[in-house]
């Protein structure tokens, strides 16, 4: 059961980063591509249109979460309290800007609430790269100082940042210059996607520009890729362990590559839908190999004192898990129902569409 548990919570976070990912990609775009009031509107539009139904799969992974593996629920929302108070921050002023920009026609008020939707979905995306980076690369779970634990072996707590900005260090902070490179890899994928998502419902008037800029971030995410996993090594001499005694796991990885290279020939494409396709697989690549590589840890200890907390020290009980399977399963069966049919009604390009804010 806490494997079932553990897929299914991933595939419902995979399908956020997928969904609401492209939102955050808009925003980017929308940050430093839009200049045409009317482009600025559109790319708005697509965003808007769509973030609250595809937020609904954060919802619904913390609640399995807690549901699953509550003892984990419990240590990561506690060790994670700062950045997680900043991401709630940053959703809040994101889902403002796009609500509040078309209140008013005064030019200062639309400035206001794009610059909202842009820095927040661009701080958004890096925050939950920087939060994939610490669970990579672990933390300082009881708290230990001179080889005693100073609280019990599953909790921690992260400042921002520690004195050394390092990953090395015994004590890291949630900000060092391993999980910024992984942020910064967020940033460019989610970039792309977004990319791929406004040329693919939008007809604005940088559609052709947007495909340029695919292919010069993606040379960028090849380069930030690499990097990331040369320093991960240095990290983690043990990363890619699962892949060596497991080698059906390297479908994950080929999966990444696959997509990073086909997003190289996206100006070739002959359907938009096929270059969304692509950044759409690279997201799940990129999630289920760290996944991969990390499996059965949940989040890695930093010390030798307390262990890794895993799904199978950190899973509810054998009954808990059992129970909640069913409700779990028509909760599902809810979520992806409600968005077919928020997607379904809102098909083809969306220029025209109305949006009430």
């Amino acid at each position: 059961m806490e494997i079932f548990w553990y897929i299914a919570i991933a595939v419902v976070l995979a399908m956020f980063f997928v969904l609401d990912g492209y939102d955050f990609g808009a925003g980017i775009i929308h940050l430093f591509c839009a200049k045409k009031e009317k482009d600025k509107e559109v790319i708005t539009k697509s965003a808007g249109l769509f973030w609250d139904s595809n937020e609904v799969w954060l919802v619904a992974a913390g609640g399995m979460l807690f549901m699953a593996f509550p003892t984990f629920y419990a240590s990561a929302f506690s060790g994670f309290y700062l950045p997680l108070i900043i991401v709630l921050w940053l959703i809040i002023f994101r889902a403002i800007g796009l609500e509040l920009r078309g209140q008013f026609k005064y030019q200062m008020w639309k400035d206001i609430w794009d610059k909202s939707f842009g820095i927040s979905s661009l701080l958004l995306a890096l925050f939950f790269g920087i939060g994939l980076g610490n669970l990579v690369r672990g933390v300082n779970l009881g708290g230990v100082i001179d080889g005693t634990s100073t609280y019990e072996g599953h909790f921690f707590f992260l400042p921002l940042w520690d004195s050394s900005f390092s990953p090395l260090s015994d004590t890291p902070g949630v900000i060092d210059w391993f999980t910024i490179i992984i942020g910064l890899i967020a940033v460019v994928t989610l970039a792309i996607h977004g990319a791929n998502w406004i040329i693919l419902k939008t007809n604005t008037s940088i559609n052709q520009k947007l495909k340029a800029l695919v292919f010069r971030l993606n040379i960028a995410l090849m380069a930030l890729t690499i990097l990331s996993l040369v320093v991960w090594q240095s990290i983690n001499p043990n990363c890619f362990d699962n892949f060596g005694k497991n080698p059906i796991l390297l479908f994950f990885p080929l999966l990444y590559i696959a997509a990073l290279a086909g997003l190289f020939f996206t100006k070739k494409l002959k359907k938009e839908v096929y270059a969304f396709g692509l950044s759409t697989l690279l997201i799940l690549g990129g999630i289920t190999s760290t996944l991969a590589s990390l499996f059965p840890v949940l989040l890695p200890s930093k010390n030798s004192i307390n262990p890794d907390l895993t799904i199978y020290n950190m899973a509810a009980d054998s009954y808990g898990l059992s129970v909640a399977l069913s409700w779990g399963i028509l909760g599902f069966i809810l979520v992806v129902v409600y968005g077919i049919i928020q997607k379904r009604l809102r098909a083809g390009k969306i220029d025209d569409m109305e949006y009430g804010h």
